[in-house]
């Protein structure tokens, strides 16, 4: 399963669902580093140390670093839905298609509504 570290802005039900399903998921609040502003630049680096792939809302921001600076070890972008499970269960899917996330950019999007 998938090492994660989640962004600040991820909610906790997301990364309990994830961690449910089996990924060994790190927030920020058990790095330490919550309320403290750390900038996005930052945050993949301390991931990368981590050896982590960062889990994150913030798409504009991870998906510009993630065309600077490619190495790293995987960037998973969401856009926000309400339905947490949800979203806990595609992202989970995405991560089992693709089981090396390095270097990788994954695009997780809440299903349309019709």
């Amino acid at each position: 399963m998938a090492r994660l570290y989640a962004n600040e802005n991820y909610p906790l039900p997301i990364v309990e669902e994830l961690r449910r399903l089996g990924h060994d998921v790190l927030t920020t609040l058990d790095a330490g580093k919550s309320g403290q502003a750390i900038d996005d630049m930052s945050v993949l680096q301390f991931a990368c140390s981590q050896q982590r792939a960062v889990i994150t809302h913030n798409r504009k921001h991870f998906i510009r670093l993630h065309n600077l600076l490619p190495d790293h070890f995987g960037i998973v972008v969401c856009t926000f839905d309400t339905d947490f499970r949800r979203q806990a269960q595609l992202v989970h899917e995405e991560l089992q298609a693709q089981p090396d996330l390095s270097r990788q950019l994954l695009r997780v999007n809440r299903p349309s509504k019709i």
